[in-house]
């Protein structure tokens, strides 16, 4: 089966061509004939999928017919870097047919968009900026016809469900709605339920990361974490590396550090303006930026195909939010390697991520590494040194374990 099954309007194709897309991925050959039916859809997949094609071709296909330059489909992403990813997708796929693509979000000169807005035919949006323009009436979605929530379950993760239901209020109710998720936890089913009519079901593979991924979990003190990680990149073979921190103070702090150790680094946050996101954004593309530390803002909206390492400095605070993580490496059938380093404290969350991915992930240790080196060596705090319990629990029994250690390049 290739593109031309599906009968597309000759721009759309030629935007297809122009794309290089020759054969469709199974998200995109369940969900294209469902969607240019006009039915609503629910898309349960992965990242690394393809999905963002699957609702974009059949959008374009449609808006060929009937009037331009009014808004009638309509995007909704958890982030600005997801996003303007659509975005590009959109002005990629449909450079032929003269659609216009607009994006906003917060953190830019609201004006600018405001002028966009009127001459839009699609609009990729973040639930908090749409509605301030839905409250300054500086959009008219009177003629919308498509609706598509992207990364639901991201969307809930940071907390914009009651910013949906609010949006969902102003639009018309005669309207395609499709809902694409990576993960459907109750919050997203009961969602799914209120808003889609009879809708076409498409799950691709399961909740679990891709079989590119191979997984390792790496025990160590809190207070060494940075100096395991140093030992880390220094002991492996990568190309491209995320690298994902709980916190925002943290993902710039840990930046600075890499950079301090010689690695060509940035760190992505929220704190950061929007021109700078964008900047470690694209240095980290095109290689500029060997190494990008980030928040889990950076979990969706990455489209680069070529991360070979995720490395959770903090483990994730959900199985679902490790499952994102880890969905930057291993894509287009290229394989990866996802490391986290754990404390005592997270047992818990390693039980609970095993049973998503349905394996016990493989503990290692480095030979080399010293687990019993005191915090005042690498000049942590004294709350950090405080910290006894978790490295007596993992200090122990280290040179046993050392012993059986198999080295980086094993595999589970």
């Amino acid at each position: 089966m290739n593109f031309k099954a599906f009968n597309f309007n000759s721009a759309v194709e030629a935007g297809i061509v122009e794309a290089g897309y020759v054969i469709p991925t199974p998200i995109q050959a369940q969900a294209i004939p469902p969607i240019l039916k006009r039915c609503d859809v629910m898309g349960l997949a992965q990242t690394g999928t393809g999905k963002t094609a699957a609702f974009v071709l059949p959008i374009l296909n449609r808006l060929m017919g009937g009037k331009h330059g009014c808004i009638r489909a309509m995007i909704i992403a958890p982030t600005r870097e997801l996003a303007e990813q659509i975005h590009q997708a959109i002005e990629t796929l449909g450079q032929k047919t003269r659609l216009k693509s607009v994006t906003i979000y917060g953190g830019m000169n609201i004006n600018p968009q405001i002028k966009k807005l009127k001459r839009a035919d699609i609009v990729v949006a973040c639930p908090g900026r749409l509605l301030d323009h839905i409250g300054r009436h500086t959009i008219d979605i009177s003629q919308l016809d498509v609706l598509v929530i992207d990364e639901a379950d991201q969307l809930f993760d940071m907390g914009f469900l009651p910013d949906i239901r609010k949006i969902l209020t102003h639009l018309p109710q005669k309207r395609q709605t499709l809902l694409f998720s990576a993960t459907m936890p109750k919050e997203i089913r009961n969602l799914a339920r209120d808003i889609l009519r009879n809708p076409a079901t498409i799950q691709i593979g399961n909740t679990a990361p891709a079989d590119t991924v191979s997984h390792a979990l790496y025990p160590v003190p809190h207070h060494l974490k940075t100096a395991l990680l140093l030992n880390l990149l220094g002991n492996t073979r990568t190309r491209s590396v995320l690298v994902f921190t709980r916190t925002k103070h943290r993902a710039k702090s840990l930046g600075k550090k890499l950079a301090v150790a010689g690695y060509r680094s940035a760190s992505l946050q929220g704190n950061l303006s929007q021109g700078k996101r964008q900047a470690a954004l694209d240095g980290f593309r095109d290689g500029n930026f060997k190494i990008l530390v980030a928040t889990d803002i950076a979990a969706r909206g990455i489209d680069v195909t070529k991360v070979s390492h995720v490395i959770n400095y903090d483990i994730p605070s959900t199985p679902e939010a490790y499952i994102h993580r880890i969905g930057r490496t291993g894509r287009a059938t290229r394989s990866g390697e996802a490391f986290t380093l754990i404390t005592g404290d997270d047992k818990n969350m390693v039980r609970a991520i095993s049973r998503m991915i349905d394996s016990k992930i493989e503990q290692r240790t480095l030979p080399t590494f010293d687990y019993n080196a005191p915090a005042r060596i690498y000049g942590n705090s004294p709350q950090q040194k405080r910290k006894q319990p978790q490295q007596r629990m993992f200090s122990g029994g280290t040179k046993r374990r050392n012993k059986k250690a198999s080295g980086l390049s094993n595999r589970i």
